[in-house]
């Protein structure tokens, strides 16, 4: 043991020991190769563990979605913003649902005169049943047996 040793606690690296200074090199090399590929691994399985976290918790909440049947009355989501439409309805409809399209999708036409698309086609996401009132169906019974239009 040299007096360096004992002071610093590591070898002294003299300039006419080139021998020392590869050595050195080569030892912090595979020591930080062996901590990287630790981290990797350790960063490999806690990106899985959170994966299957994230799944398990995104098949907890979902839902299948809700089928239609040809001709049922719909209401499809606004998707498209705009300035000054926040105090705008956030679905148009009615829409009738004519054809069914694949992955959950439906092309859909519109009924009567309302603001939105002619026909499109939506994602069951985007859809709700169109309800129908009470008072409105009454209303439009009691007008046809008046002969009010």
């Amino acid at each position: 043991m040299t007096p360096f040793q004992l002071l610093f606690g590591t070898h002294a690296r003299l300039r006419e020991d080139d021998n020392v200074h590869e050595l050195l090199e080569q030892e912090w090399a595979s020591s930080f190769s062996d901590k990287r590929d630790e981290l990797r691994i350790q960063a490999r399985n806690s990106i899985a563990d959170v994966q299957q976290e994230n799944k398990r918790n995104y098949d907890r909440k979902g839902k299948a979605a809700q089928m239609y049947r040809e001709g049922d009355l719909v209401a499809i989501k606004r998707t498209q913003a705009a300035p000054g439409m926040q105090l705008a309805a956030k679905y148009l409809g009615p829409y009738e649902r004519k054809k069914v399209l694949r992955n959950n999708r439906y092309l859909v036409y519109k009924v009567g005169e309302h603001e939105g698309p002619q026909q499109t086609s939506s994602s069951a996401d985007y859809m709700k049943p169109w309800l129908r009132y009470e008072s409105d169906e009454t209303e439009s019974e009691d007008d046809s047996e008046t002969g009010v239009e």
